[in-house]
Formats: structure tokens, C-alpha cells, sequence
């Protein structure tokens, strides 16, 4: 399936030496639009955030944003006024490329903390990748491997659908492999879609998109400094401002785009051996639902039990106990890969062997908890932990 740039948008990477390592050497990422377009923004809620973080987080949501940059192998974290102070320029290249002003651009960064960014390499960068600015698919592609640090491969997601009469594409791009844990974590999402939306409205579907996706993957359970997603809108498709159930249905489409990006962080987890989906049922709200499920996500005992094809329905089932939400342990089910393991507060006779052997064998692993307690449900993503991610982890900056 091939992944179509939303009408009004360009976008181009190059390497410009700000990654040292890695096969994947591209490392800046510019992408214009050909008019004002709406733009929403969700953040890391990180006390200790990146540059570019305060910068966007002052600048949506907007209605006359032209440009974005984004690099990889710098984070622009803990840089001071320094740090800022890039942030800003960067700003300013990306506007000018487009013949916009300053305040009209936003900021990406991802990589190393604590680490000043080389501007005379960013700013030739923007330099470099300016005539390259195309609307073609190759162009996407470029542009979302430009923002990646260890992930394996680049992420993308479409959906199209038709609203107000006119055909509108929604189609992100992210990274993220490791430092993930909600709320959001070592990640950066872009969305870029042709419909005509309201700054208010862009803010609000995105916010409420993230929450049940973005927010709901863990790969170690460490928030990053740069967590960024951005909706950005052109409103090039031709449809007036979306409204009841037209502005409905883009929702809808847009929680799948991010649905669809975030399940493929985890999927490329460092190191990772499985994709771990958990289910949570049966829950007084959707908060606990959630609770419960991030912590199970996040136990390291779970993980590598994960890792190692170990049906151990005690560390899952003891792993919910700890999540600080009320529940009758009576009433708690637990199955594996759709294998009962534990049934009305107490384990129930099965094949380990086969059980062990679906894990084994299948990269998705499905964990299913049931509570009895209510009606509201939750789902995570998280992954196993392996060897490999702890290789992976300390060697990152040595």
C-alpha cells in the first residue's frame, strides 16, 4: 500500500553530520506547506523537556504554521539558553525555506541528551535539503527515516476517507524504539492531513487520539524530554472547516493513523522478541483500566518472562495487584494467547508446554485480564525484555 502526501505539503532529509553511527545517515528532516495550516501539538509531560518542546508548546495550537523541521541525533535537551536559542533558529531556517516567518515554523529534535547542537551542520542542512522539497512518496519516506535514532525502520500510516464531498488524507510518520513509557516517551509523531480544521478542533481530536494510543504503549517505562505528536492541516483538500458528523468521522480516521503508528513503536522495540498486546476488562473506569495495564506493561518480571516463553501467570496476576486500584482479587481471569490461565482469583489446569510454545513461536503475545468490576476496558502495548536491549542501553552513548 503506498502512502500519499496530503495535498499542500512538501517534504525532503538529508544527512547533514549530526549522527555518528547507524546505517541510516539521514538525520534532517524539512517539511513546508504551500499555505497558513492549522496545527494541534501533544508534549511530554516530562518536567525536564527539550528545547523544541517549550518552542512548539508556545506556538499551538496555531492556524499559520508553514514549516517543520525535524533532526535526529541530537535531542537539544538540557542545553540552557543555548539550547533555546537553537531551537529558535532552527525555526527560522525551516520558515525561510518556505518564504515564511519565524514564528510560522515548528521544531523536532531526537537523539542525544545533553549534547549542544552543531548549527553550522543544521543550518546547511536546511540549506541542502530546501531544493530537494517534493510531494512524491520517496519524499515521505525520506523525510520519516530522517527522524529516526535506533529504531530498525521508518513508520508510517494512511488513512483516506471522504468528508464535506471531498476525498482527505491523513498520513503520519513517527519514531521510537526505546526510552518509551507513557506518557508518551522517546517519540515524535507528525500527522499531516489536507482537510480544513479548526485549530480548536485539531487540538482536541489529537489529544484525544493520543490519549488511547500514544499513551498507551510502553517499551521500558522511561518518559523522554522530547515527546512530541503534531496535527497539521492545510486544508488544501477543498472542504470547508469540518463540523458534526464529517468532523466526526476525520476523528475516527485520525485515531486509527495514530493507533496504527503507535502499536509500531513497540513492534520495533530495542531488542525486542515479542509485541505484547494487554487487555484489560471489566474495570470501574477507564482509568484503572489504564492503570492496571501500564503497570503490567512496565513489570520487568513480566517482560522477561515474555522473552523467555514463560507461562507465569503469578507475576502478571501480582504485577496488577501492585497498580494501586481496587479490584475483588476473587473476580481477576487472566489468558495467554487466548489460554486460560487463572480463572475467578485462582489458576486452572493447562498445557505449559503448549502454552509455552504459542509464546515461543509467535512474535504477538496477547495478555487478557479480566476484573469483574465494571464495564470500561483498556489496551497497551508494550514488548518483551531481552538481552539485547540491555546491550542496546549501555552502550547507547559509550
Amino acid at each position: 500500500m503506498g502512502f500519499p502526501v496530503p495535498v499542500g505539503f512538501k517534504l525532503a532529509a538529508v544527512y547533514c553530520g549530526l549522527k555518528t553511527s547507524g546505517e541510516d545517515k539521514l538525520d534532517l528532516s524539512l517539511i513546508t506547506c504551500d499555505r497558513n495550516a492549522t496545527a494541534a501539538g501533544v508534549y511530554t509531560t516530562n518536567l525536564v523537556f527539550a528545547a523544541p518542546v517549550g518552542l512548539d508548546r508556545a506556538r499551538t495550537p496555531s492556524d499559520k504554521i508553514r514549516a517543520i523541521v525535524i533532526n535526529s541525533g541530537n535531542a537539544n535537551a538540557c542545553t540552557g539558553e543555548r539550547g533555546d536559542q537553537d531551537a529558535q533558529r532552527m525555526a527560522e531556517l525551516a520558515a525561510a525555506s518556505c518564504g515564511a516567518t519565524a514564528d510560522q515554523a515548528l521544531v523536532l529534535s531526537t537523539g542525544i541528551i545533553g549534547v549542544f547542537l552543531p548549527m553550522e551542520k543544521v543550518e546547511a542542512g536546511v540549506r541542502d535539503a530546501t531544493p530537494r522539497l517534493a510531494s512524491d512518496e520517496a519524499s515521505l519516506v525520506a523525510a520519516a527515516r530522517g527522524m529516526l535514532t535506533t529504531d530498525s525502520t521508518h513508520k508510517l500510516a494512511n488513512k483516506s476517507l471522504q468528508v464535506a464531498g471531498q476525498t482527505v488524507q491523513i498520513t503520519g510518520m513517527a519514531k521510537g524504539a526505546a526510552m518509551i513509557g507513557p506518557k508518551m516517551a522517546t517519540m515524535l509523531g507528525l500527522i499531516l492531513t489536507d482537510a480544513a480544521i479548526s485549530p480548536a478542533d485539531a487540538q482536541r481530536l489529537l489529544s484525544f487520539a493520543v490519549e488511547d494510543t500514544f499513551n498507551c504503549i510502553s517499551v521500558d517505562g522511561h518518559m523522554s524530554t522530547n515527546d512530541t505528536v503534531l496535527l497539521v492541516a492545510s486544508g488544501a483538500a477543498g472542504n470547508k472547516p469540518l463540523a458534526g458528523a464529517d468532523l466526526e468521522a476525520f476523528g475516527k480516521a485520525l485515531h486509527q493513523v495514530c493507533g496504527d503508528l503507535a502499536k509500531a513503536i513497540p513492534a520495533d522495540g530495542e531488542g525486542a522478541t515479542h509485541l505484547v498486546t494487554i487487555q484489560v476488562t471489566g474495570c470501574a473506569s477507564v482509568d484503572a483500566a489504564r492503570q492496571i495495564a501500564k503497570v503490567v506493561s512496565e513489570s520487568a518480571l513480566v517482560k522477561t518472562a515474555i522473552a523467555g516463553a514463560d507461562p507465569n501467570w503469578g507475576r502478571i496476576v501480582s504485577a496488577a495487584g501492585y497498580a494501586n486500584v481496587p479490584f475483588d482479587p476473587a473476580k481477576v481471569g487472566l489468558r495467554v494467547n487466548g489460554v486460560t490461565l487463572y480463572d475467578r482469583g485462582a489458576p486452572v489446569a493447562f498445557d505449559r508446554v503448549a502454552a509455552s510454545k504459542s509464546i515461543r513461536e509467535n512474535r504477538d503475545t496477547s495478555i487478557e485480564l479480566s476484573f469483574g468490576e465494571g464495564e470500561a476496558r483498556a489496551r497497551f502495548w508494550t514488548t518483551d525484555l531481552t538481552a539485547e536491549y540491555v546491550r542496546l542501553n549501555a552502550d547507547y552513548t559509550t
